[in-house]
């Protein structure tokens, strides 16, 4: 009787014992890291990662409890990107997400193991992120924020709002490879609606200044403002810059109509950090990052600013207005 005891003792340690380890690692404080590629006191971003850890947190992940959040905010500066890159792979966290394709590039540089969730990135096959959309393979998988396609919805709504523009002037940075495929879009659709383009390049905020002057001086001409970490973080000064020299101006994002630009049309991004969240959860319960598609725009919203328009000299027609999912009056 006692083998058989003994031999029921040790048969229930060896069932037992696997799911006491599961039970450790379940238990086992989580890391996450974060890195962005903008400013800190920059209250959109705030929201942003405010909504993230909502969303993991419905998803069971509390910081401060089962998880610990590193964050790293990195501006525009490519050699702070990169320090801050180093220093969050440096804590080894189990996932990483990440804001802009200087960043995502700058982590892939510091490590070929850590999982990473990109966001605000376009282009992620071009820029080699990823293998391909459906299997990323690796350890870099996310979501995009915008597709070149619409470029060509970008110059139909500027038209739409503002007849009068003939000439548009695509504001992008060009060493952003999504940026100047923006514009190549834009300028293949000009045609169809008898417009000239013409590419306004910027790296740096005397740039805005100096190039939104130049466009300002040819009559009858109207800004499609393509979505890069420079563009986001000086959007007051190039709102404020088309609002003073009477340019009518399309952005890709709502915040930038919230800060005085004419209209914006764009994804989400609310509904694209929560679905980032959703990913890091995947991975911190054993998903593979490559094998986690990545995840194409489905969600839009146009916003449009009828003080702003009505500055300009501009009536909006009623069919946009009925069609925008805000009006900001």
């Amino acid at each position: 009787m006692r083998l058989i005891g003994l031999a029921l003792v040790l048969a229930l340690s060896l069932v037992l014992a696997p799911l006491a380890g599961e039970a450790q690692q379940s238990d086992r404080v989580r890391r996450v890291g974060v890195l962005m590629g903008f400013a800190e006191n920059d209250q959109v971003w705030q929201v942003y990662l405010a909504a993230f850890k909502q969303r993991l947190q419905e998803l069971g992940w509390t910081d401060g409890r089962n998880l610990r959040i590193d964050y790293r905010f990195a501006g525009e500066n490519t050699e702070r990107i990169r320090i801050a890159a180093g220093e969050l792979v440096a804590l080894a966290p189990d996932v990483i997400l990440v804001s802009t394709n200087p960043a995502v590039s700058a982590l892939m540089q510091a490590t070929h193991i850590i999982p990473i969730v990109f966001t605000w990135v376009s282009d992620s096959v071009g820029s080699s992120f990823v293998a391909s959309l459906a299997h990323p393979g690796g350890n870099v998988t996310g979501f995009h924020n915008f597709e070149p396609a619409l470029g060509g919805k970008w110059l139909e709504l500027l038209k739409q709002i503002a007849p009068r523009v003939r000439r548009a002037a695509v504001v992008h940075v060009p060493e952003i490879t999504a940026n100047v495929a923006f514009l190549h879009v834009v300028k293949a659709a000009s045609a169809s609606f008898g417009m000239t383009v013409t590419a306004a390049g910027v790296r740096n905020a005397a740039d805005i200044e100096r190039v939104l002057t130049a466009v300002a001086r040819e009559p009858n001409s109207g800004l499609i403002v393509t979505p890069s970490p420079l563009t986001a973080t000086r959007r007051a000064l190039i709102t404020a810059s088309a609002a003073r020299l009477n340019l009518p101006a399309i952005y890709s994002f709502r915040f930038y109509a919230n800060s005085g630009g004419l209209l914006s049309y764009g994804i989400d991004q609310l509904e694209l950090v929560r679905g980032a969240a959703s990913y890091v959860d995947r991975i911190l319960r054993g998903a593979n990052p490559g094998e986690l598609p990545v995840q194409l725009p489905t969600k839009y919203e146009f916003v449009i600013n009828l003080k702003t328009a009505k500055a300009l000299g501009l009536t909006i027609p009623q069919t946009l207005l009925l069609r925008a999912d805000q009006v900001i009056e």
